[in-house]
């Protein structure tokens, strides 16, 4: 138990007084220092009255490191052993730099240092929350424990799943391609992702130039490029197996000390284990993209008096938002958009079914937007009881420039042209599923030459984060304010609302919500 005295002057306070004469075994110190812990170090406290030899200054610290601290026990000689009377018999405090005492305090000095760096530099990976980030917070990282100023990660899974990449620190990404001309087997991490011999662990590699066996076109680059060492490390985990590995260049000839390669290794087996979290984030967010990718048109159709244009932004676990166009009989085209509730693989089928079963209910009878969406609430209810979506269908006859459409708790169209700006009055109706038979009322809308007809998912709009009322306004400036240059391009425009709707980079940001925005101007 440590007891700590109160300061009788101020009683709040409580004073930690450790002592600067310590009787210690010298066997259990040079143990104590990579096996059993600072406190086996200690076999009796013996209070003084100088409690701050412990505060007294050290030379400065380079990237937490305190780089005066003695090496490790074990390269050093051992210090003689303390008689048994130490404890009865006062004992002047020691003087020289050798003495146990001043020893065992440096280096409690050094373990404390080492592990607040190990905690700060740790505790900034883990706030990391995306693979590029974490790959450029591993180089920063292990920049400063090794005292490189440059390095690089070579990301290669041993499962051949990807995502496979490259990235560097203070390596421009021609400096990066110069690298690659180098002949894999010759580079420290060819060796390490390849397995060679060698490869197994660290690779340090003190001075490149002065090696026989260097190969030409790795001088050549490493001359190029102004480095003269590198110091390589393995991302290695038992679940995930290699994961790829970590270079980091010197300047000059250098090789990181013995303890700095045990603090890197400490890092970098942790940094590994968050990589291979982060790795499988990434790897099924790509593939919920491109399931909803694959679920939606590959292109959109050509037909005649219309240009169509989409956009459509999906989020980090897949959503339901849809969007179809589908040319039909006489002529005529099919504009469907919908969202179904929910989020995740489910959801991302659901979406597939309802998109499949709307488009062939739109080829029997699209001409009645009513009939097309009655049909498919039916089916919504004896496939998904648990589930309810939105969509919209319009049925269109560009020669006419004739719009005849219906919706299901979904969004009003945009209309955009050259003397108005307004969204489409649309009947109230509920959502797909939320009724025991659903029912709304169509409407027709005449489109003059020109102007674009904007459908969109609701997601658009909560993405801003607004309130409802606000959000539809943001959207209505949006559209109101399309350049008159590019008002006869229906890509540009939904790219123009897109970006003004959610500026900031918010059209691409992780988000719950999908978006989905469907442009048919007509000529």
């Amino acid at each position: 138990m440590l007891w700590l005295p109160t300061d009788t002057r101020n009683p709040g306070r409580t004073m930690l007084d450790i002592p600067s004469r310590v009787r210690v075994h010298v066997e259990t110190l040079l143990a104590a220092q990579n096996d059993m812990g600072v406190c086996d170090a200690f076999e009796q406290y013996a209070p003084v009255g100088k409690p701050d030899d412990m505060n007294a200054p050290h030379p400065p610290k380079v990237a937490g490191i305190d780089s005066t601290v003695p090496s490790p026990a074990h390269t050093v000689a051992p210090a003689p052993a303390a008689s048994e009377n130490t404890a009865t018999t006062p004992v002047s405090p020691p003087t020289t730099p050798g003495a146990p005492g001043l020893l065992l305090q440096d280096r409690l000095a050094g373990w404390v240092s080492d592990l607040t760096t190990l905690h700060e530099l740790t505790e900034r990976m883990a706030r990391t929350d995306s693979l590029s980030d974490a790959l450029q917070e591993l180089l920063r990282a292990g920049s400063a424990l090794v005292g490189a100023r440059r390095g690089l990660v070579v990301l290669e899974p041993a499962d051949g799943r990807g995502p496979d990449t490259t990235v560097g620190l203070g390596l421009a990404r021609a400096d990066l391609g110069h690298i690659e001309t180098v002949p894999r087997g010759s580079m420290s991490y060819g060796k390490i992702l390849d397995g060679l011999p060698g490869g197994d662990g660290e690779i340090a590699q003190p001075d490149l130039f002065a090696e026989d066996g260097l190969d030409p076109r790795h001088r050549e680059v490493a001359a190029r490029l102004g480095y003269a060492a590198s110091y390589a490390l393995p991302l290695h985990t038992d679940a995930a197996g290699r994961l790829g590995a970590a270079v980091w260049l010197y300047d000059e000839p250098a090789q990181p000390a013995e303890r700095q390669r045990h603090l890197v290794g400490l890092y970098t087996r942790y940094a590994t284990e968050h990589l291979a979290r982060l790795l499988e984030v990434e790897r099924t967010r790509a593939c919920m993209a491109t399931m909803s990718e694959e679920l939606l048109p590959s292109r959109l159709p050509r037909v005649a008096g219309v240009q169509l244009a989409a956009r459509h932004r999906t989020g980090p676990l897949g959503g339901g938002d849809w969007y179809d166009a589908l040319p039909l009989p006489d002529a005529a085209l099919g504009l469907a958009v919908g969202a179904v509730t929910g989020s995740g693989p489910s959801a991302v089928a659901a979406m597939g079914r309802l998109r499949a079963s709307l488009r062939a209910y739109a080829v029997m009878e699209g001409e009645d937007p009513v009939a097309v969406l009655s049909d498919l609430e039916l089916l919504l209810r004896l496939t998904e009881p648990a589930r309810s979506a939105t969509a919209l269908f319009a049925y269109c006859e560009p020669a006419l420039r004739k719009i005849t459409l219906a919706g299901a708790g979904h969004c009003p169209p945009l209309l955009i042209g050259e003397r108005r700006t307004e969204f489409v009055e649309t009947s109230v109706s509920a959502p797909l599923g939320m009724l025991a038979c659903w029912e709304a009322p169509s409407v027709e809308l005449q489109a003059e030459a020109g102007e674009t007809v904007l459908l969109y998912t609701d997601g658009l709009l909560r993405r801003t984060g607004d309130a409802t009322d606000r959000a539809f306004a943001r959207l209505h400036t949006a559209a109101a304010s399309v350049p008159r240059s590019i008002r006869h391009d229906p890509d540009a425009i939904a790219e123009h609302v897109l970006r003004a709707v959610l500026p900031d980079g918010l059209d691409v940001a992780d988000s719950t919500e999908d978006v989905v925005l469907l442009a048919a101007r007509f000529e």
